[in-house]
């Protein structure tokens, strides 16, 4: 088989009849689709959307957790955020039934949150954000974490826990090693946080 037939960047005829050419052929179906669906879910998020139908609907259950999150990840892309909610909330149950699979649920849906202002919400993330943190591993969770918290409190008028968790995300987004020797830059904070790293300076300084 052709190597990566199953991580496509873009989606035409051309590439769906491909890819379903080399699916047939695959013995685990349900991790193509997935993987798939993955790498579509911001680029061709309806794509990804039907590939993930197609894995759901297959017996091999392993990867549901992180299947729900791609399910999120294509409802964001077409703005339908109480889907994407549910997307996540389905991840966090899978995981919670399966605690051995874990996804970035727990640190996605607070930081959807908190981004865009989902009030009514803000207690799940925050127990979710506290719930978990001993999960945090790379300095961009740290960021996310910080962040989602510092919008929170910003947003209900406290000040001060705004500013000292804003202080924590900068000092998360400054940094430029990952503290893993064998994978020094993976998990830092990337220019595609530029726009939200303006609202936390903004915070800092209040």
């Amino acid at each position: 088989m052709a190597k990566d037939w199953y991580r496509n960047k873009t989606w035409n005829d051309a590439v769906e009849c491909s890819f379903n050419e080399h699916l047939g052929r695959a013995r685990r179906k349900e991790q193509y689709l997935r993987i798939q669906a993955c790498t579509l879910a911001t680029s061709h998020p309806l794509v990804a959307l039907q590939l993930l139908d197609r894995y759901f609907a297959l017996p091999d259950d392993f990867d549901h957790a992180q299947a729900h999150v791609d399910r999120a990840t294509a409802y964001i892309a077409l703005q339908r955020v109480p889907e994407a909610i549910n997307a996540y909330e389905a991840a966090l149950s899978r995981e919670a039934a399966f605690p051995k699979l874990k996804t970035q649920a727990y640190l996605d849906l607070p930081y959807l949150i908190a981004t865009l202002r989902l009030r009514d919400s803000y207690d799940r993330a925050a127990s979710l954000l506290n719930e978990h943190q001993d999960r945090l591993m790379f300095p961009v969770d740290r960021f996310r974490w910080h962040v989602s918290h510092a919008l929170i409190a910003s947003d209900q008028g406290r000040a001060s826990a705004a500013s000292s968790h804003a202080a924590k995300a900068l000092e998360a987004a400054g940094q430029d090693q990952s503290g893993f020797r064998y994978h020094p830059s993976v998990g830092l904070v990337t220019e595609k946080y530029d726009g939200i790293l303006k609202r936390v300076r903004a915070l800092r300084a209040a």
